[in-house]
C-alpha cells in the first residue's frame, strides 16, 4: 500500500450524546486524543482531524493538524470531502474514521486499508450487519467527486458508492486477518459511542491486556521479564510498572515507537518496554 493518510471527523453535533464526543474523557485523555493518535501510529502519512467552524477541539497528538470544515451543518460528506482534500497531494489513500470508535484497533485500520488495492476506490467495511462508512477506506482523489455529489445536495454517504468502484468486506473477509481475529474478534473497532449510555458502557469495559517491560536500571526485582498488565495508555503502563514517565524514562511500544506521551494509547496485544533514557534509552 502506497502513503495512507488518516483523517478523522470531529465536527458531528452528538445530539444524542448531548456534548461534544471528541472532549470525552478516556482513561485521561480524550475520545479524541485517542483515535487520532491510533491512527497516528498505524499509518505512514499525515493524519489530520476535521473540525466544524469555530469548534473547539480537545488537545491532539504532536504532528496532528487540524483542517476546518468550510460549511456548517452538512453532516459527514462536508468533513470527509475536507479531509479527503487536505491531504490529496501527500497521500494516495485514507483512512477515514469518526472520533467516537474508542476500540479501534490498528489491525482492523491495517486490514481495510490493504484491501485498497489497484482499480478500488473505496474500502466499505459490513461489519457487525452495517455499512461503516466512517471506519474505511477512500482514496483520497475521491474529494472532488464528493463535493460535486455535496453541491447537488446529495448528503448521504451511500452516494459516493453508487459512483465508485467498492469493495466490500464482511465480518468474515475482516477476521480473515489472524491479526485482526486475534486482537478484535468481535470487530469492536466499530463500535461507536453515541449516547450517555454508550459511553458509560464503553468506560466501564476493562482496558486491554498488553506487555510491559523494563530495562537497563528500570529493571529491579524481575521486572525485565515480560508480564502483562491492564492499560489503556503509556501512562497507565508505566503506573503498573512502577514508573512514572518524565525525562529520565521513555517508553518504546512494540519495538519502535519511542515516547514519553503518557497518552499515548495503547491497544490489546501492545508491548510496552520502559527503558532509562539517562542510559541512552
Amino acid at each position: 500500500m502506497r502513503t495512507a493518510a488518516g483523517v478523522v471527523l470531529a465536527g458531528g453535533r452528538s445530539s444524542r450524546m448531548g456534548e461534544a464526543k471528541a472532549g470525552l474523557d478516556w482513561h485521561g485523555s480524550t475520545l479524541l486524543y485517542r483515535a487520532s493518535a491510533v491512527l497516528a501510529r498505524t499509518v505512514d502519512g499525515p493524519v489530520v482531524v476535521v473540525a466544524a467552524p469555530g469548534q473547539d477541539l480537545p488537545d491532539l497528538p504532536a504532528g496532528v493538524a487540524v483542517v476546518e470544515d468550510p460549511v456548517e451543518g452538512l453532516g459527514p460528506m462536508q468533513g470527509l470531502a475536507a479531509g479527503l482534500a487536505s491531504v490529496a497531494d501527500r497521500a494516495g489513500a485514507a483512512f477515514v474514521c469518526s472520533t467516537d470508535l474508542p476500540f479501534l484497533h490498528p489491525a482492523y485500520v491495517r486490514r481495510v486499508l490493504r484491501a485498497l488495492t489497484e482499480g478500488v476506490d473505496v474500502v466499505l467495511p459490513l461489519a457487525k450487519g452495517f455499512r461503516q462508512p466512517l471506519a474505511a477506506a477512500y482514496r483520497t482523489g475521491l474529494a472532488d467527486l464528493v463535493g460535486t455529489l455535496i453541491g447537488e445536495g446529495n448528503l448521504r454517504p451511500g452516494m459516493i458508492f453508487e459512483h465508485c468502484a467498492v469493495t466490500r468486506l464482511t465480518d468474515e473477509d475482516l477476521l480473515a486477518d489472524t491479526d485482526l481475529a486475534r486482537h478484535d474478534p468481535d470487530l469492536d473497532s466499530v463500535l461507536n459511542v453515541n449516547t450517555p449510555a454508550d459511553y458509560a458502557a464503553a468506560r466501564d469495559r476493562p482496558p486491554p491486556l498488553v506487555a510491559v517491560e523494563c530495562f537497563g536500571a528500570l529493571a529491579k526485582g524481575g521486572t525485565h521479564r515480560p508480564r502483562e498488565v491492564r492499560a489503556a495508555t503509556i501512562g497507565a503502563a508505566a503506573t503498573a510498572a512502577g514508573l512514572t514517565l518524565d525525562r529520565h524514562v521513555v517508553a518504546a511500544v512494540n519495538g519502535d515507537q519511542v515516547t514519553r506521551d503518557g497518552r499515548l494509547p495503547l491497544v490489546a496485544g501492545d508491548t510496552v518496554a520502559f527503558l532509562s533514557a539517562d542510559a541512552g534509552g
